[in-house]
């Protein structure tokens, strides 16, 4: 059973990372009423978001198969880059297209073979680099690290959630579809505001 804690403070308790283990999700109650209804309503029954993109980065093959699998089968489409640079370049010609910031979702792995971490790629695109926030472009990052003084680097980072290695599918889609309907909330709402 999903035990999901909605606080106001819950941002700073999941990076202090002071939620005991048997919290399976956090919801920060500042982001209103409709984003709990979609957080709850992604547990109990996760839909596919029509469309979704999610840019992938993760430099392992068997891993990438498998958790590209999992994500395709929900609906989502998946452009697989194995490092850092790969996404960055990306991420360029998407705004070189005027299309900002290009994927709806980021999902990335912490630790990449050539060089940069996700770690390096969530500093460059929270950045002045980038400056792409937390709302229009969410990134999560996937760790088998359960240490949490390094999850909470991750998440002050700019991380919008981790997901914990192994993947257990469920909870991945939930937290990308989750993150891709806050992102699109909020590209919406700047469109508005043109």
């Amino acid at each position: 059973i999903p035990i999901i804690v909605v606080s106001g403070d819950a941002q700073e308790r999941l990076v202090s990372r002071s939620f005991g283990e048997d919290v399976t999700d956090y919801f920060d109650k500042g982001l209103g009423f409709s984003a709990l209804s979609a957080f709850i309503q992604g547990y109990v029954r996760p839909e596919s978001e029509p469309g979704g993109d999610v840019l992938y980065v993760e430099d392992s093959r068997v891993v990438a198969v498998a958790t590209r699998r999992m994500m395709e089968k929900h609906g989502l489409k998946v452009t697989h880059v194995i490092s850092v640079e790969d996404a960055l370049a990306h991420l360029d010609t998407a705004r070189e297209q005027g299309r900002i910031p290009g994927p709806d979702v980021i999902l990335t792995d912490v630790y990449l073979k050539s060089g940069l971490t996700g770690q390096d790629l969530l500093e460059r695109l929270r950045g002045p680099d980038y400056g792409y926030g937390k709302r229009l472009l969410p990134i999560l990052v996937m760790t088998g690290d359960d240490n949490p003084a390094n999850q909470s680097v991750l998440l002050r980072a700019g991380a919008n959630d981790l997901v914990q290695k192994p993947i257990e599918e469920r909870l991945l889609i939930t937290k990308l579809i989750f993150q891709l309907r806050v992102g699109r909330l909020m590209r919406e709402h700047l469109a508005a505001a043109k």
